[in-house]
């Protein structure tokens, strides 16, 4: 990533520098090589929208992927990122890659290693890494966050895919009727208006709007094109995504779902970190920004009940963080003393109640969205042609 720098050269001489590097603390540090003082730093694309910036992510799944078939091949950790380094294209990555193996060949571990960067090896797989490195099984962590990541990828697939077809539904639907009020209903205007004949009420409502929007088409064009700039803007701040999820959590059949959605990320997440040998405070303090603010203030207050002696069962029953299939499951771990594999089978029961919710809603609301975006063409339509109607009936 490119960062323009400005730094103090000598005593009194300010300069201006373009620099590449992974990070602004990168950044800060090849000026200071320089013999520099870094006065101000910042990205030389912060000035658009965190939206519109285009940087390109660290592949964390494919190089946790081919990390793992290299050192099954027998590589020992040095090489294996050595080999990924040598192969990589992208620039970031491979100085990525380059760091972890210089820091490696300092004495640290890869997990200290990662930590180092924050901004590419999430919480989540550090902690991992750095649990298998206590018990020697780098490889079945690699295996676990894999496998991991494919299940949240796979829940997260079925719900884009499923609303791809009503989104491609709206879309043409308000082109059409865009196009109905824009193009044709001017045209009927102008036909009746040599008639000389009163039109009904809705008809020359329709009539006025279509003139309207006829007339007005590019001041229409810009609100439409700022206010969906203006969304994705609004999106992209954190605070406003929150406030449009508490707003859909208040709607009650929406709002379980998504308590459900969460939950099965938050058991699935937990039970990978306690199979890579992470204890169970630390592990929930780490996957608590898994959840809402206010199932977060839940999960304080089980880890609170949990440091004073009680079971992690009831604990989350008392904060209301499980339901009752997943409640009796979390007791039969307790006993069974395999909480990791119960979590995750938790978060494969809510996954496929999840899946089977998500199959039934898109067959309900699809048919409800092609009735009345019909509804809508029909009904412009109709008024279109009232007055033709009306004309035909007279002349009878």
């Amino acid at each position: 990533m490119r960062y323009e720098i400005k730094a103090l050269r000598g005593r009194d001489e300010v300069v201006m520098l373009a620099v590449e590097a992974l990070d602004a603390n990168e950044a800060a540090l090849q000026v200071q090589g320089q013999g520099c003082a870094v006065l101000s730093i910042r990205a030389s694309n912060a000035a658009l929208p965190s939206f519109a910036r285009r940087r390109a992510a660290f592949p964390l799944v494919l190089f946790s992927q081919e990390l793992l078939a290299l050192l099954n091949a027998g590589l020992s950790l040095v090489e294996a990122l050595e080999a990924l380094s040598e192969k990589e294209a992208n620039a970031d990555v491979r100085k990525t890659l380059e760091k972890l193996v210089s820091r490696l060949y300092e004495g640290q571990t890869l997990s200290s290693a990662m930590q180092d960067l924050p901004a590419i090896f999430p919480p989540l797989y550090v902690a991992t890494v750095r649990a298998s490195e206590k018990s020697g099984g780098i490889v079945e962590a690699l295996g676990r966050y894999v496998a991991y990541q494919a299940q949240i990828d796979q829940v997260r697939k079925k719900i884009v895919n499923a609303s791809i077809y009503p989104v491609l539904l709206m879309l043409v639907g308000g082109l059409v009727v865009l196009f109905l009020m824009a193009y044709v209903v001017p045209k009927f205007a102008a036909v009746y208006e040599g008639t000389n004949r009163d039109l009904p009420l809705l008809s020359r409502l329709l009539l006025d709007w279509g003139g309207l929007l006829q007339q007005h088409g590019m001041l229409f064009s810009a609100t439409v094109a700022a206010l969906i700039l203006g969304a994705g803007y609004g999106l992209s701040r954190p605070y406003a995504r929150q406030a449009m999820l508490r707003r859909l959590q208040r709607i009650p059949a929406v709002g379980q779902r998504m308590h459900i959605y969460q939950l099965a990320r938050f058991y699935r997440t937990l039970g990978m970190l306690l199979k890579g040998g992470v204890v169970i405070v630390q592990a929930m303090e780490m996957v608590s920004g898994l959840l809402s603010p206010e199932a977060r203030t839940s999960l304080q207050l089980a880890l609170q009940d949990i440091r004073e002696g009680r079971s992690i069962s009831q604990a989350m029953e008392a904060r209301q963080l499980t339901t009752p299939v997943a409640l009796r499951m979390l007791r039969v771990g307790e006993r069974a003393g395999n909480m990791g594999d119960m979590m995750e089978r938790i978060a494969g029961f809510y996954d496929e109640d999840m899946a089977r919710w998500v199959d039934w809603f898109t067959r309900l609301f699809e048919p409800i969205l092609m009735a009345l975006i019909g509804l809508v063409i029909g009904a412009i339509v109709v008024l279109m042609y009232l007055p033709v109607f009306e004309l035909a009936g007279s002349l009878q």
